[in-house]
Formats: C-alpha cells, sequence, structure tokens
C-alpha cells in the first residue's frame, strides 16, 4: 500500500483511543486535509451522558446526519489533489445505535441509517484503534470533559466489545488494526514513522500494529 496513493483514510475506535489525535497527525504527515467529527454541535450529548435512556434516540440521530452530510463530499474522492484523513466513518454509527437504544428506538434508527447509508463511500484504508479498558478510562479522565464523567469502565468494556464484533465482519475497506496502549503518537514521532511503516508494508485486507508487534 502506497502512502501517496491514499485519498481517504478513516480512524475509528472507541472513546478515548486517540482517533482525532492520530488523524491530526497523519494528515499533517501526509500533506493531507482533515475531516473532524463535530461532538460539540450535538446539542443532546451532554444531556445523553446525564440520562442515556431518555437521549439515546436524539443523540443518535443528530450525530446521524450530522456524519451522513460530512462524508458526501467524499464521495467524489477521485477528484480529490490530497488525501483526506477522517476520525470517523458512518458505517460505524450502528455501534452505538446498538449498544444505547431501545429495540423499537433501533428499528426506527436502522430504517433512516439503510436510507442514509449507501451515500458513504469506502475508505482506502481504516485504522481500527484499539486499547485496554484501563487505558480508555485514563484517557478520557485526563481529557477532563465534563459530561464526559459519567463515563465508566463498564461501558467502555462494552463499547469495546462492540467495536470488535463490528469490525470483526467488516469488508468495504482494508483495515489496520492498532493496539494503542504502549502508543504515543502524540508525544513520540517515531511511533507514528513506525505505523505509517506498517501502513505501507500490507498486502492484504487484515493487518495489525503494537509496539510488541513492531
Amino acid at each position: 500500500m502506497q502512502l501517496n496513493e491514499l485519498r481517504y483514510v478513516a480512524i475509528e475506535g472507541p472513546i478515548g483511543c486517540g482517533k482525532t489525535s492520530l488523524a491530526r497527525k497523519i494528515a499533517q504527515r501526509l500533506r493531507g486535509e482533515l475531516a473532524l467529527e463535530r461532538p460539540g454541535d450535538n446539542p443532546f450529548l451532554e444531556r445523553f451522558y446525564s440520562d442515556r435512556a431518555r437521549y439515546a434516540l436524539a443523540t443518535q440521530l443528530n450525530f446521524l446526519f450530522q456524519r451522513a452530510d460530512q462524508v458526501k463530499p467524499l464521495a467524489q474522492s477521485a477528484l480529490f489533489t490530497q488525501t483526506v484523513v477522517a476520525d470517523f466513518l458512518l458505517d460505524k454509527d450502528p455501534i452505538f445505535a446498538r449498544l444505547n437504544l431501545s429495540d423499537e428506538e433501533f428499528s426506527l434508527y436502522t430504517k433512516i441509517y439503510e436510507h442514509l447509508q449507501p451515500q458513504s463511500p469506502a475508505p482506502d484504508l481504516l485504522i481500527v484503534l484499539q486499547a485496554s479498558v484501563d487505558t480508555l478510562l485514563s484517557r478520557v479522565e485526563r481529557r477532563g470533559i465534563r459530561y464526559e464523567r459519567t463515563i465508566d469502565a463498564s461501558y467502555l468494556s462494552r463499547l469495546s466489545e462492540a467495536y470488535v464484533a463490528h469490525f470483526h465482519l467488516y469488508e468495504r475497506a482494508p483495515i489496520l488494526f492498532v493496539n494503542t496502549d504502549g502508543l504515543n503518537f502524540v508525544d513520540e514521532p517515531t511511533h507514528l514513522d513506525l505505523l505509517l511503516g506498517k501502513i505501507c508494508e500490507m498486502r492484504g485486507a487484515r493487518a495489525f500494529f503494537s509496539m510488541t508487534a513492531a
């Protein structure tokens, strides 16, 4: 896989895994453009963390429409002169929906999602970040977002398991799974070098990277 041939790279993973930080670093290194999720634009998100049952559907639909609008321009990626690096993937949206919605709400959500999903292009490369629950919890606490204080180990564990199950079956794009427990892409430039080197070595549809593997 050649880095200069990548036109659309998406980075995914559970809360606290470092998606946005890595997206910024890769975009900077490849001189690409960033497409970042905008959680601050979701008026229901803070209320969701204080009352998940009540605000889950409104939060999820707001994110779904926001993400769908953001990926529409990516359908014409062949026209891009720069790589686009996104810290989200529309295809992952059902992970949170299934985790947080009631059966009736999920049925409604699925109908809406299936209407929007075909407009989402497949990335040239999907990077799925993983970390232990302790690592995720520590990173969430460290970034100090007030409404995320209610996130606990149980929720992060269920979310991580849902990500594993979802992307185990994902076939729309090549995937590089990255264990970030021993990696620091923000403060250690060599870690990013190793990651980009692993991407260049990819020959199949699946690969795995960690400091141990490197």
